[in-house]
């Protein structure tokens, strides 16, 4: 089974697995100690550490008069939008007045959906840098498709507020690139959390994150162990695979046909997540005949890659990408610092998406992540430099859009539509001017950033003692 990203499908396949997993709860706490035997897609493990996000209750907020990006490919000028009830309730112009709630005027002002960022390591490798926290790269072996990300969030990281600054409502956290398979990704909403359930984007697939090229070739061969070249990285993902497919019908013959249960098997579950169309493939790959051969490997064991990452030579297979329904999550100008990236051109977001292939940005970065609308613009004004005709309005689709389709919650988030959730960026202007700043960010319909209003931006709890109550740094031991 293959998911088309962004489906309508894929988005009920979610809803009933949601919907599955509540009636099991209830029946649990009713006393019913006898369950059916899950169904073979359960291999997975999808509900084994849920969501526990739940927004708060969002008061009507009316944004009056301002020019808007909707992530869709338009720009309105002079529009209102209406937030009810932590969704998109109205776009217009002359809107009511919520008789309670927040108007904010916006003339002057730009809006957009809430940036999402596909690729980031905020959590797993958090601030302060230090080696005791460096959680996102699992290098025991080629294959750690075990192990979730999630695992390792630290929810204090004061990263994740300086990425609220700058326009970031959802972000995916991935493994570290030093493995064949890294293992499982998660998608967050960008708010504050006890736990990483609390963070969890409700309803978002897993992510398997995947490495090509340099980088697991490097770390292994060195230990003399597969794999050291390029070809053994390609055995080694083939027969990753076939392990896989047999560990899937292992299980579907058990939920078939009854007798001895399988033994688990925490790799396996994974893999077998993808092959079953559960789990997208998120895919660390420079070099475009390299994407080539990965989107090969996909069709011979039926999977879908969802998107490559990094993708410095996606231009070259533009038009592969869009053949095979793949997206390429791109920096705007970092190349140069390995062998793999040295064949860059400024130009490659603007050339993928003038194929029709889904074009975005990305960060990896905890510091490119505070600023992706200014890295988009570079991508933007790259594009228009190469020739291309590219307006705000398109540019806007790379930050919010299309990184929603790689996710697989396009259903629900990344553009500026009637229903879908209220998570929504006010800017000072132009996003794409340098001159701009975010200056309220809502999730879920919720102000969770202000920047004229110093209880409206957030801290973790680690940064208490350090910063006042008005956020500025203390004196070296506290209060004076």
């Amino acid at each position: 089974m293959r998911p088309t990203l962004g489906s309508t499908k894929v988005g009920q396949r979610w809803l009933l697995g949601a919907c599955v997993v509540a009636v099991v709860t209830i029946l649990s706490a009713c006393g019913g100690d006898k369950q059916k035997k899950t169904d073979g897609a359960d291999f997975a493990r999808l509900d084994a550490f849920p969501s526990t996000y739940k927004a708060d209750e969002a008061s009507p907020v009316l944004i009056r008069g301002a020019t808007l990006l909707t992530g869709t490919g338009e720009q309105l000028n002079n529009t209102d939008v209406l937030l009810e009830g932590g969704k998109i309730a109205a776009i217009g112009e002359g809107l009511k007045a919520p008789k309670k709630g927040m108007v904010v005027e916006g003339a002057g002002k730009w809006v957009t959906p809430g940036i999402i960022d596909v690729h980031s390591h905020l959590g797993n490798y958090p601030a302060p840098s230090i080696e005791s926290s460096q959680d996102g790269n699992e290098m025991t072996a080629p294959n750690t498709a075990q192990v979730w990300a999630e695992h390792s969030v630290w929810t204090q990281d004061p990263q994740f507020s300086l990425a609220l600054a700058g326009g970031v409502t959802t972000l995916q956290i991935l493994p570290g690139s030093a493995n064949l398979f890294g293992g499982r990704g998660v998608t967050l909403k960008n708010v504050p959390g006890r736990s990483v359930q609390d963070m969890k984007f409700p309803g978002a697939p897993y992510g398997l994150k995947m490495a090509c090229g340099e980088n697991p070739k490097r770390v292994y061969g060195g230990k003399g162990s597969l794999p050291s070249t390029r070809m053994g990285n390609v055995a080694g993902y083939r027969q990753a695979w076939i392990d896989a497919s047999s560990y899937r019908d292992k299980w579907d013959k058990y939920h078939e046909n009854g007798g001895e249960e399988p033994d688990r098997d925490l790799k396996m579950e994974t893999l077998a997540g993808v092959l079953n169309g559960d789990i997208l493939v998120h895919n660390h790959c420079y070099r475009g005949e390299e994407m080539a051969i990965m989107m090969d490997v996909a069709k011979e064991f039926g999977f879908q890659v969802s998107t490559f990452h990094h993708a410095v030579e996606a231009y070259k297979v533009a038009d592969l990408l869009a053949e095979n329904n793949v997206c390429a999550a791109m920096w705007a100008d970092w190349w140069g610092f390995k062998h793999e990236a040295f064949d860059m051109t400024e130009a490659n977001i603007a050339i993928v998406d003038q194929a029709k292939a889904c074009a975005m940005i990305h960060s990896d970065s905890a510091i490119g992540i505070q600023h992706l609308n200014e890295e988009t613009a570079k991508a933007m004004a790259a594009g228009q430099r190469a020739g291309f005709h590219i307006e705000p309005r398109h540019a806007a689709v790379w930050m919010t859009m299309n990184p929603a389709k790689a996710l697989g919650i396009a259903d629900v988030t990344g553009s500026l539509e009637k229903g879908k959730m209220a998570d929504v960026v006010v800017w000072s202007g132009d996003p794409f001017s340098v001159y701009s700043k975010a200056e309220k960010v809502f999730i879920d319909g919720n102000l969770m950033y202000d920047r004229h209003n110093p209880e409206r931006q957030p801290h973790s709890d680690f940064e208490l003692g350090i910063l006042g109550a008005e956020g500025v740094r203390l004196p070296e031991g506290g209060e004076r």
